[in-house]
C-alpha cells in the first residue's frame, strides 16, 4: 500500500477533467454540490464560488429541491459571465412533503422552464432527474428529454436515484426509437453502506457488497456516475471516532443518522482511520480517494463553505488508492478491523 500513498502525498493545483458525451466542454471529476446552508438560503456566494472556479472546480451540482441555490449559482454566473466556462447541472422530480414522489411529462416541463428562469441561464449543461416514479413509463422521460434536448433548453440528460435496471429499460427503448437515452447517473456511492433511505422517495446506492452487480452494470457501460454523499454526510468528516456513537449523533444530521449509523460503518472508519494515521492524512482524504479507486467512471460532489479544504479534495480525488488499500477498508470481519 505504501507506494500509492506516498504519491498521494503531493499536492495537486487542479483536479481531473474528464469528457461526458455530449458536452463540448470538459468536466472536472469534482462536483461542488451547491445545497449548503447559505446558497440555499438564495444568499450571496460569488466568493465562495469564484475560489472553486479558481482552484479548477467547473462543474455544479444544483436542484429545484435545493431552496433558493439555483438563484444565489445564477447570481454569480450572471455577475461573472462565465456560463461558457461552467458545467451547470440541475434537477428536477423531488419527494413531496408526504415522501410522494411524482415524475412525469408535465413536471419535467413545468420545473425545467422554472430552472431556465432562476438560475438565468438559455441552457443546462446535464439536467437529472431527482427520483423516478415508477408510475411513469420510460417512453414518456425518454421522449420528453429528447424534445428539450432539440429545443436546446439542455444539453446531456440522465437521472438521480435510479435503478441500473430501470435506466436499461429506458435506453433500450431510445435505442429502439432511435433517441438519445440517459447519459449519465447520480446514484450514492463511497466508503459507507447507506443501510436505510435517508430522505424517502426512493433514494439508491451502489454501494456495498449487495449492490456489486450495479457497479458491475456501470463498469461495463461505463456510464458517468455522479457520486453523491460520497462522505456520508460527514461520517467521514474526522470530527468523531470510530464506535463513538454519540459523537456521531451530534455531528450527523438525521438523514446522516439515518441512513449510515451503524455498526458495520465504525468498523469501516476506523479501518480509514489506521490508513489516515499511518500516511499522516485525515479520513475524509481517504473515503474520497475510495470513489475514485474502482474501474467505474466516477465523479464525486462535494460541498464546503470552507475553500482551505478544496486543495486536500483535488489531491485525493487526483491519487485513488490501491486495490489492497480498497480491500483493507472493506474489510468487515468482526469488531476489530484487520491489520494492514
Amino acid at each position: 500500500m505504501t507506494q500509492s500513498m506516498e504519491k498521494s502525498t503531493e499536492q495537486q493545483t487542479q483536479p481531473r477533467n474528464a469528457n461526458i458525451p455530449g458536452l463540448d466542454k470538459p468536466v472536472s471529476r469534482l462536483f461542488f454540490g451547491t445545497a449548503i446552508r447559505p446558497m440555499q438560503a438564495g444568499e450571496n456566494a460569488n466568493d465562495l464560488l469564484d475560489g472553486v472556479l479558481a482552484s479548477g472546480i467547473n462543474a455544479f451540482d444544483c436542484a429545484r429541491g435545493y431552496g433558493g441555490a439555483e438563484k444565489s449559482l445564477g447570481r454569480w454566473i450572471h455577475h461573472r459571465n462565465n456560463r461558457e466556462q461552467v458545467v451547470v447541472l440541475t434537477k428536477c422530480g423531488n419527494v413531496n412533503l408526504f415522501g410522494a414522489v411524482r415524475v412525469n411529462r408535465r413536471v419535467i416541463l413545468s420545473e425545467l422552464d422554472k430552472s431556465l428562469k432562476t438560475l438565468g441561464v438559455s441552457y443546462i449543461d446535464i439536467y437529472l432527474l431527482h427520483r423516478d416514479d415508477p408510475n411513469t413509463p420510460v417512453s414518456e422521460y425518454i421522449e420528453t428529454l429528447n424534445e428539450c434536448k432539440r429545443t436546446g433548453k439542455i444539453r446531456v440528460f440522465g437521472v438521480s436515484n435510479w435503478s441500473h435496471q430501470r435506466i436499461a429499460e429506458a435506453n433500450a427503448y431510445a435505442a429502439s426509437k432511435g433517441l438519445e437515452g440517459f447519459t449519465v447517473s447520480s446514484p450514492n456511492f463511497g466508503l459507507a453502506r447507506q443501510v436505510r433511505d435517508p430522505w424517502g422517495g426512493g433514494c439508491v446506492t451502489i454501494s456495498g457488497p449487495e449492490h456489486s452487480d450495479a457497479r458491475e452494470w456501470y463498469q461495463a457501460n461505463q456510464m458517468p456516475v455522479l457520486c453523491y454523499s460520497s462522505l456520508a454526510r460527514g461520517f467521514f468528516s474526522g470530527k468523531f471516532r470510530a464506535f463513538d456513537n454519540d459523537g456521531a449523533r451530534k455531528v450527523l444530521d438525521a438523514p446522516g443518522q439515518k441512513g449510515y449509523l451503524c455498526q458495520e460503518n465504525m468498523r469501516r472508519l476506523r479501518n480509514a482511520e489506521i490508513l489516515a494515521e499511518r500516511y499522516h492524512t485525515c479520513v475524509a482524504d481517504i473515503a474520497l480517494r475510495y470513489v475514485f479507486s474502482g474501474e467505474m467512471n466516477t465523479f464525486a460532489i462535494m460541498s464546503t463553505t470552507n475553500l482551505q479544504r478544496l486543495p486536500g479534495n483535488i489531491a485525493a480525488a487526483n491519487h485513488p488508492l490501491t486495490r489492497e488499500e480498497v480491500a483493507f477498508l472493506e474489510h468487515d470481519r468482526g469488531e476489530e478491523p484487520l491489520e494492514p
